[in-house]
């Protein structure tokens, strides 16, 4: 006997797609049921199938975590017709259950998403995306690099042949100076093997900072990242790749959550506890402002006193961060006006 087929037309439908490389599981739920659930080929045509299969004439809206599969299945999702958010991992509540598996990770994103309880984040253009690539690329690059001096210096150690003399970083020079009196012939393979990787990364990342100087002279907005203390050429690139002109944030508290500086909350009652930032943001952009907040106390006298006011209080550390949360939001006002960014802003007031 033949299983009877439900009709789900006009009714509306929540998936949660938990995304792999080889495969995706979903999992769909319909007025707070799980009605279906099942794994498929690593395509958007194979979520469209099912949805054209199982839920004709029905209201579908679906959801996956964002990932290092992009925003590729959220294009064509949309293309197609059909209503998709992709979520930020850490905005999906977590459960005390410890077990985990991607039939229960799908079903929480679509169960979670019926219930209203998840919020989708921006997704860039692929302009946006593609221009973001390199800066990013030139960070994994430079992480690269820093590996292999790591390797270097660690052999070296090995054998003892750190001369006292470079106490600080090493350099290329160094290696191919100790090279010439190295007579253990795997020894003097592996550094020089080393060495040309080393070397070859360094030419590599110095290609990439000329496109990205190409790219700065053609942006309108770099004159204006630019002009802000603590911020150079490369952190102006990045900020300018990942943020834009910031007309995606309604005010200042999304940037700030966006960014991940927003203060964590603790609340009971009457009582409300803010402790530390959320951390649920873009963590490259959270560590580059910080690291211009620290340079920026040292040329703005408005933000050296608000830091030091609130380090007295907070301490050093909470005290640059509401730097860096102060500096981005001083950032947005400049480029909402279309002006430079003003050193002392306020020191009048």
């Amino acid at each position: 006997m033949s299983k009877e087929h439900v009709s789900y037309a006009e009714k509306r439908v929540y998936i949660g797609i938990d995304v792999h490389r080889a495969f995706f599981v979903a999992s769909c739920v319909c007025e707070g049921v799980v009605v279906k659930r099942c794994r498929m080929p690593s395509k958007s045509a194979a979520v469209l199938a099912l949805i054209t299969k199982y839920f004709p004439g029905s209201i579908v809206m679906t959801c996956y975590e964002a990932g290092y599969s992009g925003f590729w299945l959220h294009r064509e999702l949309t293309l197609a017709g059909i209503s998709n958010i992709v979520v930020h991992a850490a905005h999906v509540e977590v459960e005390s259950n410890r077990v985990k598996t991607d039939k229960r990770d799908s079903q929480k994103l679509a169960e979670q998403l019926f219930a209203g309880r998840l919020r989708g984040i921006r997704v860039p253009s692929p302009d946006e995306e593609d221009l973001r690539l390199l800066t990013r690329t030139r960070e994994q690059t430079v992480r690269k690099r820093r590996r292999v001096q790591v390797q270097i210096r660690m052999r070296l150690h090995q054998f003892g042949l750190v001369p006292e003399t470079i106490t600080g970083v090493l350099r290329p020079q160094h290696v191919v100076a100790l090279l010439k009196d190295i007579q253990a012939h795997a020894l003097k393979a592996t550094l020089e093997l080393l060495l040309d990787e080393w070397l070859y990364l360094a030419a590599k990342i110095k290609a990439l900072d000329k496109k990205l100087l190409e790219q700065a002279a053609k942006d309108p907005l770099d004159a204006i990242y630019r002009s802000v203390p603590g911020i150079g050429p490369l952190i102006a690139r990045i900020l300018s790749f990942e943020l834009g002109d910031m007309s995606q944030f309604a005010n200042e508290r999304a940037l700030f959550s966006f960014t991940g500086l927003t203060p964590g909350e603790y609340s009971s009652g009457d009582k409300i506890r803010r402790g530390t930032i959320s951390r649920q943001g873009s963590s490259r952009i959270r560590y580059i402002l910080v690291e211009a907040a620290w340079k920026a106390i040292r040329k703005d006298t408005v933000l050296r006193e608000f830091y030091e006011r609130v380090g007295a209080r907070r301490g050093k550390k909470r005290a640059i961060v509401a730097v860096a949360r102060k500096l981005i939001g001083r950032i947005r006002a400049a480029l909402k006006a279309n002006k430079n960014y003003e050193i002392d802003y306020k020191k009048a007031a």
